[in-house]
């Protein structure tokens, strides 16, 4: 494996103190991105929507609940990219959202699946990258020590948040292999789903407009029913754009259905 030299990882304790691009403009942005969530919500549903309603009805046998990367790296202040999602999660009461949908589809006994995203050493001599990936291995997003072993696993920024740990490791839930860029085109979940004959999928997680996303495109062109819950996800804010409002419009014009999380649980509770 060719070693680039590019590839350095910085020290979480580097990573925390200088914001995800170790820069000030860049906290400087996620500071008025937070300002103006709090001002104003772009978010709303439109008034005279032009596209027909949903019609997706749950058939709880063959439905999953899937949760993209419920990881530290993206939902905890603690983790690498926190100065540029945390308005967004906060804004969108990611986390608990999350953790209600987790409770509730166990209530349900309905299959649950998480698809994670992890880097070991090895994935750090790629030698060629998007603007994106440069950017998780500078800072170790998701770093693991290897795929063997789970040494320094727990409690870093690649272990999941500590609130949803009873749900995802009660022996049940399905944990995929890792996707290594951003849809699910590289892991095993359409496998895991098929086999429990799984076609319909409500889908949360982060984030919105990378891999939560990117499982989306990748789930229907699969054939599966695709419902996303809006407000159990959310994005970065930098100055290339809102990250949720691009996926938010991805969502209204391809997914089956796009629902809020109370709509979701309602929906979950009320199925056959």
């Amino acid at each position: 494996m060719c070693q680039n030299h590019d590839h350095k990882p910085m020290t979480r304790r580097n990573a925390l103190q200088t914001g995800i691009a170790a820069t000030a403009a860049v906290a400087a942005t996620a500071a008025g991105a937070r300002r103006a969530v709090a001002a104003d919500d772009p978010y709303a549903d439109p008034a005279n929507p032009a596209l027909p309603p949903s019609d997706m009805k749950l058939d709880l046998n063959r439905t999953a609940l899937v949760v993209t990367d419920p990881q530290i790296d993206f939902l905890s202040p603690d983790g690498v990219t926190w100065g540029v999602v945390g308005a967004s999660v906060e804004h969108h009461n990611t986390v608990q959202n999350i953790e209600a949908l987790f409770k509730a589809a166990k209530q349900r006994d309905m299959t649950v699946a998480v698809s994670p995203h992890y880097y070991y050493p090895t994935d750090h001599g790629w030698r060629f990258e998007g603007a994106l990936e440069k950017l998780m291995h500078k800072i170790g997003m998701f770093d693991r020590k290897g795929a063997l072993t789970t040494e320094g696993f727990e409690n870093s920024g690649a272990d999941f948040m500590p609130q949803y740990k009873q749900y995802i490791e009660d022996g049940k839930t399905i944990v995929t292999s890792p996707h290594k860029l951003y849809g699910n085109e590289s892991n095993d979940l359409v496998l895991q789903l098929r086999k429990q004959r799984i076609d319909q999928v409500i889908l949360s997680g982060m984030s919105a407009n990378l891999c939560t996303e990117s499982h989306m495109r990748e789930l229907l062109e699969q054939g599966f029913e695709v419902a996303v819950v809006k407000d159990a996800t959310a994005a970065a804010m930098l100055p290339e754009g809102d990250g949720y409002l691009a996926a938010l419009t991805n969502f209204r014009y391809m997914a089956n259905a796009v629902w809020s999380t109370e709509e979701t649980i309602r929906k979950i509770t009320e199925a056959a």
